[in-house]
């Protein structure tokens, strides 16, 4: 999809990466697909029909990356953020993942849903949005006047994090760390096929979940969506003077290709290969808001995020399921304020949230991705069991008694540890 002017090719993008989220957006509100619900029906009902539609659209997306660059159509390589890069913060991920899941749990779902009650008319949720936005933006961006981030104050100087991360010679994606350098093509389409149909194959032997037309369709759906994201993202580019450019070497490259800087984005990075993920965006958002909503701040992200939120919204009307809802109480209040700074520190963290992560960054056989997701389901699940242990035990369930038994479920300590009988 080569375009002869910039500014064509940025509106292509723009508004193909809307209608993708709008699609996806309205689909997620109509099958309630959602990662936390995942998590929670497996730890508090042992039902799976939601985290096989979760893993469905990981097949659905991992199968799609790996068919796109087995046929050399388009790469996921050199993608914003660097899911494959050198650099393997496995900490980082592991700790924001676990973050992120506690927060996602007390704030009522992860970044995707967020935007989903949004479109639904949950005015909580915009809350937890303007909370995780704000966070993520700072975490990314200097505070006025310094060149300090949160992320630097907090991750880098105050708890070194970084120094925990190991520096690879190459990608940090199963492919590459399995095959080498001159095996990296062959073996991420070995694995990525494998691991996908794998995948494929133990949410489709579930007769409930085959006969779950919701399941079956939200979880194809956001995997499909993803995996458009990648296509359109990669292929998007612009002709000049009969050298083809990704947008991303476009804008680096403007005051060579262009005399002219009306039209230039604020940032490169972010017109790069890329496919969905909400936490940064939330960010971003707030950076487009504080710069006046100039067209120059527009982003992959933001537009996701608004596409996400329309098409809830449009469902929501036509399924007649629209609805104010405001805190139940105070208690509720500082729940999702808690919730929602949880998930800002941790999705920026980790890279990404349940869709970022879970399932855009694992599409990438990236390692720090599948470390993310697993910090992401037992922050999720251990908060959920704790919650449980102490609203049945009520005093008698101190944290430490909860923490201990809900580990002891989750087959990670023996259960002469357990401190609280199981329920």
């Amino acid at each position: 999809m080569l375009f002869e002017d910039f500014a064509s090719a940025q509106s292509a993008f723009l508004w193909a990466t809307f209608a993708i989220a709008l699609i996806m957006g309205a689909v997620v509100t109509k099958t309630n697909f959602c990662t936390m619900g995942a998590v929670s029906d497996v730890v508090n009902i042992g039902d799976n029909g939601r985290m096989r539609a979760w893993f469905f659209a990981i097949a659905v997306a991992m199968l799609g990356v790996t068919f796109l660059e087995a046929t050399g159509i388009a790469t996921v390589d050199g993608s914003f953020p660097p899911y494959r890069g050198s650099s393997l913060v496995w900490a980082e991920n592991l700790l924001g993942g676990i973050l992120f899941g506690i927060g996602m749990t007390f704030g009522s779902g992860c970044g995707n849903k967020t935007l989903i009650r949004i479109g639904g008319g949950n005015i909580k949720s915009i809350f937890v949005l303007a909370i995780i936005g704000v966070i993520a933006y700072f975490m990314t961006n200097p505070f006025p006047g310094s060149d300090k981030t949160l992320m630097s104050v907090l991750f880098i100087n105050g708890l070194p994090l970084r120094d925990l991360a190991i520096s690879l010679s190459g990608p940090q994606d199963l492919g590459s760390l399995i095959g080498g350098p001159e095996g990296a093509h062959d073996m991420r389409m070995y694995i990525g096929g494998g691991l996908g149909l794998f995948l494929l194959f133990y949410t489709l032997k579930s007769a409930n979940f085959r006969t779950s037309f919701d399941n079956v369709l939200g979880g194809f759906v956001v995997g499909a969506a993803v995996l458009a994201a990648w296509y359109v993202t990669a292929k998007m580019g612009v002709s000049i003077d009969g050298e083809n450019s990704s947008l991303r070497a476009v804008v680096e490259g403007w005051d060579f290709i262009m005399d002219d800087p009306e039209g230039r984005p604020a940032t490169a990075a972010a017109w790069s290969t890329q496919s969905f993920t909400f936490i940064n965006p939330m960010g971003q958002t707030i950076g487009y808001a504080a710069g006046g909503f100039q067209y120059s701040f527009l982003t992959f992200g933001i537009m996701a995020l608004l596409g996400v939120i329309s098409g809830s919204f449009v469902w929501s009307i036509i399924s007649r399921s629209f609805r104010i809802e405001w805190f139940v109480d105070f208690r509720d209040f500082l729940n999702h304020v808690f919730g929602a700074i949880l998930m800002g520190f941790g999705g920026v963290l980790a890279l990404g949230c349940t869709i970022g992560q879970g399932i855009t960054g694992v599409s990438t056989l990236a390692l720090g991705s599948f470390i993310a997701l697993a910090g992401i389901i037992f922050g999720s699940a251990i908060t959920m069991k704790i919650q449980y242990y102490k609203m049945c035990y009520e005093e008698e369930a101190t944290f430490m008694k909860a923490f201990l038994s809900s580990l002891v479920d989750m087959k990670m300590l023996p259960p002469a540890m357990r401190k609280l009988e199981n329920l």
